[in-house]
């Protein structure tokens, strides 16, 4: 089957599992990225491979018309990681889907992952879901793949899961099955709308205990939380900690050492072992 892809390198596996279960791609769809928190490079590489043509600009009613007059109805648009509600698909291509990094119905919006790790989920997922022109991931489900989670999951370790899941189910029952799956897709029912996270929900409170500030930072992993040393932040992308009883306030700078600094939360200390006093997006290397 042909296929036009919507995506960065995020789920970028997603164009890998397609072709590798014998689809032939046709255009790449992508944005700009800005090469710290996203990327492309291996997306506009693969397009690059096999010479087809790419748009950097938002899918329009036009775009899927062109698609199809080049490469027929039977085109599939499969969306993974692209930031722009998709319409007017409807009567100008067959198949339309995207991929999200969620069991859905629950952790529909731009980026579940952060709160996945936040809220503890002992099992997580990916859905492949046809696309819904009124509304961000509540269209029929075409197939999951569900995986249990790590009691110390990181953003880190459910991106890559979901990164594998995403492969699978391209390999799987969306490459090799999508026309029979398409005939009786699923009704996701009602479901849970996650909105994007603000700079309060990456900030640490260290009038927590350790573990819940050890999971925040987990959570967010190289896109950073916000702790506040004194009259600073800074921004933490690791950390260590241990239970111990104090009688310090929280939040307190209790010792240093180097780059390292170790703060006082309610039940134990919290070692920061990776941070800057810039977030990542003003620093001027990534080897920090």
């Amino acid at each position: 089957m042909k296929f036009a892809f919507a995506g960065i390198d995020f789920l970028g596996s997603v164009f890998d599992g397609l072709v590798e279960a014998g689809w032939t791609p046709v255009k790449l769809f992508t944005r700009p990225c800005d090469a710290i928190y996203d990327h492309n490079d291996v997306v506009v590489a693969q397009a690059r491979r096999h010479r087809i043509p790419i748009q950097l600009s938002r899918i329009l009613p036009d775009d899927i018309e062109r698609l199809a007059k080049e490469h027929g109805r039977d085109v599939a648009l499969v969306v993974a990681g692209y930031p722009w509600l998709v319409r007017g698909w409807h009567g100008r291509v067959r198949y339309a889907l995207n991929i999200h990094p969620s069991p859905l119905p629950t952790g529909r919006g731009p980026y579940p992952l952060f709160r996945a790790v936040l809220d503890r989920y002992e099992s997580w997922g990916v859905t492949a879901h046809v696309l819904a022109e009124q509304g961000f991931d509540t269209g029929d489900i075409l197939a999951q793949d569900l995986f249990p989670t790590d009691p110390r999951e990181s953003h880190e370790t459910l991106l890559i899961k979901c990164q594998m899941a995403a492969r699978r189910l391209a390999l799987g029952p969306i490459g090799r099955d999508l026309t029979e799956r398409w005939r009786r897709p699923e009704p996701q029912g009602d479901g849970s709308y996650w909105p994007r996270v603000s700079d309060a929900d990456r900030t640490l409170d260290f009038r927590q205990d350790v573990e819940a500030v050890l999971r925040r930072i987990r959570a967010f992993g190289r896109i950073e939380t916000i702790a506040k040393l004194g009259d600073n932040r800074v921004f933490v992308a690791e950390a260590e900690g241990w239970c111990e009883a104090h009688r310090h306030a929280p939040g307190t700078v209790i010792h240093r050492h180097r780059r390292q600094v170790v703060i006082a939360a309610r039940d134990g200390y919290v070692l920061l072992t990776r941070w800057s006093p810039l977030p990542l997006s003003e620093v001027p290397h990534l080897g920090r």
